[in-house]
């Protein structure tokens, strides 16, 4: 069972469980030979603190000794590793060498009976230059080999291999069908020559198109990915597990693995790392250890490096931050770049799962940043939900100074006094003044002097809006002096904010007869909204975006009709979420698909009675396949006493 505990848009924190103990993801499982044994078993477990591995039971089955071994004492006490056992079937062997002399029958039997955890379907390894027909029908082959796994599996966990060469449509179709079998894991495979030849955009093309047809219930495994360049872009794309063979088979041909690529020990002019295999050591010194205790010394380096980055991706992706990082990785190889770039082109799948606020700032990396899905929303929605209060705009240059409407105080005064609605020209694109201080406007940090591709978009989707928009636009230095219009500055950034997040519709229920707006006293800044008396909305400090009150949730559900922002809860757990408690996955009927991680969501009965308010945790689609796990973290019950 996989259960989400904390996300960053496709990136998933999670915990899948399995009979030999629980895995947190994303978790690497390091490739042991067992005819090598180059770092053993136990020495991953415990010097490098590996709680699962992958071994290949075609070699074992093939293997008379091993065999014998395996079958009488088990996987797990012939190779003393007493956390998690995958196997391979064989798959990569015909990838190798040819046809392999087994069936799958076999394969799947002969894994039960050594005990595996997690076991493998032999199937049909899709070659990059296959045609599409010879695709096509191998994964027919898969997937009736899968099937059949899955019916004799008993308590053994199965790996159904997704595959699907370089073909987008094949990829996803093999994945929904999958996606319906008794799977336990979804690896996607016949990746690792795309790998090799540096194919990393078509990676990203493989990669994305199976995660649209998967099951979210089940992690996902990107076979043959393990060298550490990878690991934040793969995660950042939806992957939970990777393997490695290559710290081994790098190390028996004296390469060393860093984040940065990989170098020939003969051609390396110093050894600038203090991990602790390395260290004490230089390059003479390693140069001239016997070759056997060379290459363990250079296989502990490479699964230290790998293990430093795997604990990194786990800490930006815990603090929203996966983002930065793999652009930042993405730097280290002109291949990466690509596949950075490709990726942009996936931007309505990945804006899905994108949080509608993080807790941190955004940092901008470079011109690959705009590719972020955050932009891609931003921009959606202020063209569609953005309501300036005149038909003429101003427009203010960014100068790095935020929020906008503090730098500009006595302009935007001018601005709004003389008739017009104040613009702001920034990376992002417009800003109105009357979101400055929203996520993720405010909570951005760009370089003050600017590459010449964001400029250009930049301004590019600023004139779209303003021509969408308005019907005159000035520079900041033409604004008149003598203009006395009056405005409510709140009022236009408290209704704003409202349209952004929750529409024109909800805005409307929720800005209803008297408004008030409670402000702090110390800042100056919108706390509360109050109408007609009732505490609807409270402001957030940190994003600039509200928290829905139960209030707020009731006149959104009596004004706009259903599905919107609603969550509906089971009967049995609408008791226990009015008393403020979270809703779980399991509770839940139906979710609107509109809504994105950390959305207010109304969460209601049957009948669309609101019982609580909180923010999402996953998405619609994941709700509906999770069997464990927060959906909404709720955060007022209509049977609290709310302050």
């Amino acid at each position: 069972m996989f259960e989400i505990v904390k996300r960053d848009g496709l990136a998933r924190l999670g915990k899948f469980e399995t009979k030999h103990g629980v895995l947190e993801t994303p978790a690497l499982l390091p490739v042991v030979n067992p005819k090598i044994n180059t770092v053993t078993s136990r020495e991953l477990y415990d010097e490098f603190g590996f709680r699962a591995m992958i071994t290949n039971s075609y070699i074992i089955k093939n293997t008379p000794d091993l065999k014998e071994k395996a079958q009488a004492l088990g996987l797990h006490e012939m190779l003393d590793f007493p956390g998690i056992i995958m196997t391979d079937s064989g798959t990569f062997q015909s990838h190798m060498y040819g046809e392999v002399e087994v069936t799958n029958d076999e394969m799947v039997e002969f894994q039960k009976s050594i005990g595996t955890d997690i076991g493998t379907v032999l199937d049909i390894f899709t070659e990059p230059y296959w045609t599409k027909e010879q695709t096509a029908e191998s994964i027919e082959v898969t997937l009736e080999r899968t099937q059949y796994a899955c019916d004799i599996k008993g308590d053994m966990m199965i790996n159904g291999v997704g595959q699907g060469s370089i073909y987008k449509d094949l990829r996803e179709s093999c994945a929904r069908r999958m996606a319906d079998m008794d799977i336990d894991v979804h690896p996607i495979g016949g990746v690792v020559p795309l790998m090799e030849q540096y194919r990393y955009s078509d990676l990203v093309d493989v990669v994305i198109s199976s995660k649209k047809g998967l099951n979210p219930n089940r992690p996902v495994h990107l076979f043959g990915a393990g060298h550490p360049m990878i690991l934040a872009l793969a995660t950042l794309m939806g992957c939970d597990l990777f393997d490695s063979a290559s710290y081994a088979k790098f190390a028996r041909d004296d390469r060393l693995m860093f984040i940065d690529g990989t170098f020939r020990l003969s051609e390396m002019q110093s050894l600038d790392c203090d991990c602790p295999a390395c260290r004490g050591h230089t390059v003479q010194t390693l140069r001239k250890l016997p070759p056997k205790e060379r290459t363990k010394v250079i296989a502990k380096h490479n699964l230290y490096q790998i293990t430093h980055e795997l604990a990194l991706v786990k800490r930006y992706l815990s603090e929203g931050r996966l983002w930065e990082l793999a652009e930042m990785r993405c730097r280290a190889h002109p291949a990466l770049l690509d596949a950075l770039r490709r990726l942009e082109e996936y931007q309505d799948f990945l804006e899905k799962t994108e949080p509608i606020s993080r807790t941190g700032a955004m940092f901008y990396t470079g011109a690959e940043t705009r590719g972020r899905p955050v932009f891609k929303r931003y921009i959606d929605r202020v063209n569609s939900r953005y309501v300036p209060p005149t038909d003429k705009a101003v427009l203010f240059v960014d100068e790095g100074s935020k929020p906008y409407s503090r730098a500009y105080a006595a302009d935007f005064d001018r601005a709004r006094k003389a008739g017009y609605t104040p613009i702001v020209l920034s990376p992002f694109g417009p800003v109105p003044a009357d979101l400055d201080e929203m996520y993720p406007l405010a909570q951005s940090l760009f370089p003050y002097i600017m590459d010449i591709d964001t400029e250009i978009e930049s301004s590019s989707t600023t004139r779209e809006f303003l021509d969408r928009k308005f019907k005159t636009t000035i520079k900041y230095s033409e604004i008149p002096d003598d203009g006395d219009q009056e405005y409510d500055a709140d009022m236009l950034r408290a209704m704003a904010v409202s349209r952004y997040q929750f529409g024109e519709e909800a805005t409307q229920a929720l800005f209803r007869g008297n408004v008030e707006l409670i402000k702090s006293r110390k800042t100056g800044k919108i706390r509360n909204v109050i109408s007609d008396g009732e505490h609807v909305l409270s402001m957030r400090a940190p994003d600039g975006m509200y928290s829905l009150r139960v209030e707020g949730a009731k006149r959104i559900t009596e004004s706009v009709p259903a599905p919107h922002m609603r969550v509906v809860l089971m009967d049995d757990a609408v008791p226990f979420v009015s008393k403020g408690r979270n809703a779980f996955c399991q509770f839940i009927t139906s979710c609107d698909e509109e809504l994105v991680p950390m959305d207010e969501a109304i969460l209601v009965d049957k009948d669309d009675n609101v019982i609580a308010t909180g923010r999402l945790n996953v998405i619609a689609n994941e709700i509906a396949s999770l069997k464990k796990g927060i959906a909404v973290k709720v955060r007022s019950g209509s049977g609290d006493d709310e302050a």
